[in-house]
């Protein structure tokens, strides 16, 4: 079902975690010493870790999830997008809370940085990951699909399916959830998810196109060219179109533009027409629609999708 370029990349758990140091395990002169050098940073009540983690905000966020665990009495799990964050899927935005399942009740010291969540889960959704207690893969898809807005529940499912989730599992959770909040909306969304998105702007650029009613694209459509075989991300075999996301990584020298420069001509010359998209179109969904639109023919069918727009 899910179309995968030879060799690309898939979702992965870290390699390993950051080291978080708790202020417990030292003097307190150590510790005001550290963070007044600039060598140690809190990232949670009474937790720190080195600075050096800001120019990494995935591995900053995995730290405070540590830090909590060391701080939560009762049993838990990591769920939703701290679940996302253990899991190595992509997200839209880094969160700013760490969410957490549990069965008990929260202690008397509330920390507002941590969203809790109750209600039972089927212990076959629950496992380990790096030593930490986490909802799985498939079961966090859901759970992100159903609380956050439909772009960034997208990019999340988008990354399960390409880690291996199965839609249909995760289909059948919502089956069992019919009634709560979210749920038409998370069919939606696990519904049009895709494992061929390799980044959240490949998810972002195929969003716009949904939340517009437009036939679903292809991702990683094969092309042959004069110069080989190449992969698009997203596009329309039947009309010939093709969508590329240009994010910034892609090109870090000159020899990067001019092989792109060749190979957008190759595509161009073998018959394709190519529409190119960056962060900043990103940023004008409207005027991004407009330049999809004219690659289309005219009276193409939409489909509404209202639920996209919740």
């Amino acid at each position: 079902e899910v179309s995968v370029r030879p060799g690309s990349p898939r979702p992965l758990p870290p390699a390993e975690l950051p080291a978080v140091h708790f202020a417990h395990d030292y003097d307190d002169a150590v510790v005001a010493a550290r963070v007044r050098t600039g060598r140690w940073e809190r990232v949670a009540r009474g937790a720190y870790t080195s600075t050096a983690l800001r120019s990494s905000p995935r591995r900053r966020s995995i730290a405070r999830i540590i830090a909590v665990d060391n701080q939560l009495q009762t049993a838990h799990w990591f769920s939703h997008e701290s679940a996302a964050v253990i899991w190595g899927l992509p997200l839209w935005h880094e969160p700013h809370h760490v969410q957490v399942r549990q069965r008990g009740h929260a202690s008397s010291q509330r920390d507002t940085s941590v969203a809790r969540h109750r209600g039972l889960v089927d212990a076959a959704r629950l496992t380990s990951v790096c030593g930490l207690a986490v909802t799985d893969i498939v079961q966090t898809a859901v759970d992100c699909a159903c609380t956050l807005r439909p772009l960034e529940g997208l990019v999340v499912a988008d990354g399960a399916l390409r880690a291996g989730a199965d839609r249909a599992a995760a289909l059948a959770l919502l089956d069992d959830l019919n009634g709560h909040r979210g749920i038409r909306r998370a069919r939606a969304v696990i519904g049009l998810a895709d494992g061929g998105a390799e980044s959240p702007g490949e998810t972002a650029t195929r969003f716009v196109v949904l939340r517009a009613g437009l036939p679903v694209p292809q991702t990683q459509i094969e092309v042959t060219t004069r110069l080989g075989t190449f992969w698009a991300d997203l596009g329309w075999e039947e009309w010939r179109v093709l969508i590329e996301y240009d994010g910034r990584p892609k090109y870090r020298s000159v020899d990067d533009l001019i092989r792109e420069k060749r190979r957008h001509d190759a595509l161009l010359e073998a018959g394709w027409r190519v529409l190119r998209v960056t962060t900043e179109d990103l940023r004008s969904p409207v005027a991004l629609l407009a330049r999809v639109e004219r690659m289309l023919p005219a009276g193409v069918i939409r489909t509404p999708r209202t639920a996209l727009r919740a």
